[in-house]
Formats: structure tokens, sequence, C-alpha cells
């Protein structure tokens, strides 16, 4: 069975970052590292992400922005890219979730979606 032709890989790693939160203030801040891999046959550039990021009250933030990190990789089949961001959320524990938008080199925009992932705060979550 060959590959698909578009496929994007999308793994997630989350740290909080407690010299940068409040919890008194109701700030928490977390670190994520993505690493994006193309899995797929065709060459692709991220063009945009949308992230839906939701805190423990059912707080939505939605944010959606050209490319990640200030660029746009272009990844050839086999190919990936790592790039590290934060979140700020006003409860201890929260979630994220979205897509990047994709263009491959046949023409075609996909979405490479991205799965729910949990951001808390070490011991909140026994």
């Amino acid at each position: 069975m060959s590959a698909p032709a578009h496929k994007i890989r999308v793994d997630v790693e989350t740290s909080y970052l407690d010299e940068q939160s409040d919890p008194r203030e109701g700030r928490y801040v977390f670190s994520y590292t993505i690493t994006i891999r193309n899995e797929g046959q065709v060459p692709a550039r991220l063009l945009t992400r949308h992230w839906v990021i939701t805190d423990a009250n059912g707080k939505v933030e939605e944010v959606r922005g050209d490319g990640v990190v200030g660029e746009q990789p272009y990844l050839k089949p086999g190919q990936g890219f790592r790039y590290s961001s934060g979140a700020v959320i006003e409860t201890p524990v929260g979630s994220m979730q979205g897509s990047y938008q994709m263009l491959g080199d046949d023409g075609l925009h996909f979405d490479a979606p991205i799965s729910p992932f949990r951001l808390a705060m070490p011991g909140i979550l026994q």
C-alpha cells in the first residue's frame, strides 16, 4: 500500500512555565513544541494555522495567522519541521487543537489536523 499523496503528521510536547505563570492572577503559561512531518508523497508548504484554545472555564480563544513562528515551512516527503511556541490561559488545565492549512506542490490545498492536547500544571491531574 503506497503512502497517501497528502499526509502531515503533527506531534506535540507541552510543558508548564512556572516562572512565567501567576496563579493568583489567573495566568497559567505553557510552552509547546510541535514537530510537523510530511509523511505523504507530495511536497507541501504550511500556509496558515488555526488554533482553538479552551480553558477549564470553557473560555475559547481562536487564533489564526500566517505560518508558524514567522515561517511558512516547505516540507518535502520525509522532511520535518520543529518549533516551539506558547499559550496563556486563565486556569491550570486547558486544551488546544486545530489545524495547519497546507498547499501541496500539486496545487491542492488541504488541512493537517492537530489532535486535541492537554495543557496542565504539574500535579493538578492525578
